[in-house]
């Protein structure tokens, strides 16, 4: 029951996902970016760029911010890879560590295809240039790889004071990447939503994943395998 509960949350985030990306091309489109670009939900999303203003000091500091999470990927693909060595067979690797490199791999395709096939424009130029913001690079890869800190934590650490730490960090850290970016200005605030449900939509999907590959291995110890 876990196991589909998560994989039709995750599901369903897609396609709010899905169906936020084709209302930001549908909904009050006007040239309002840079260069005469056209943004959807033009009102509300100008309205809030004018309350934040651009702070290029707290993009720069989330910008350097963004490798913690680049960091986290390859303490689990050499977790991965020293598993891959010892025991000889890529499939005798932890299949929640292997089901973990698939994840980022479909993080990592995420944020390629919008950035061959921009939605959006940033609200400001970026060394004079026109960069793709829709969804959020940074802010999908913080929540994207961040929850699953907590989640190897937990499976793997046997101290409650670690998982503690773990959990404060997972939490505090996306939470100010989330409103640093929301704030520096230098997205629209629809590319941060879409980031928050692409993000959570494919970590929840992750989790269904692994609770299925769990709920296979509890079978075949009961038969004996």
């Amino acid at each position: 029951m876990k196991r589909k509960r998560l994989l039709w949350a995750g599901a369903g985030l897609l396609m709010v996902f899905v169906l936020w990306t084709v209302l930001i091309q549908c909904v009050d489109i006007q040239a309002v970016g840079p260069k005469d670009t056209q943004v959807g939900f033009a009102a509300w999303n100008v309205w809030f760029h004018r309350r934040t203003g651009v702070n290029m000091t707290l993009y720069t500091v989330t910008d350097w911010l963004g490798l913690v999470p680049v960091f986290i990927c390859a303490c689990f693909g050499m977790i991965g890879l020293c598993q891959w060595i010892l025991r000889k067979k890529l499939l005798a690797v932890d299949s929640d560590i292997l089901l973990l490199g698939i994840y980022y791999l479909f993080v990592i395709s995420g944020y390629l295809l919008f950035e061959m096939v921009p939605v959006n424009y940033r609200p400001i130029l970026i060394d004079g240039y026109l960069e793709a913001s829709y969804p959020s690079s940074t802010t999908l890869l913080v929540l994207s790889v961040m929850p699953t800190l907590k989640f190897q934590t937990d499976r793997r650490c046997g101290k409650r004071a670690l998982r503690y730490l773990a959990t404060a960090f997972t939490v505090l850290f996306p939470l100010f990447m989330l409103i640093g970016r929301l704030i520096a200005g230098v997205h629209w605030a629809t590319d941060i939503i879409g980031s928050v449900f692409l993000s959570a939509g494919l970590f929840l999907l992750y989790c269904a994943a692994v609770s299925y590959t769990d709920q296979k291995k509890n079978e075949a110890k009961l038969r004996g395998i």
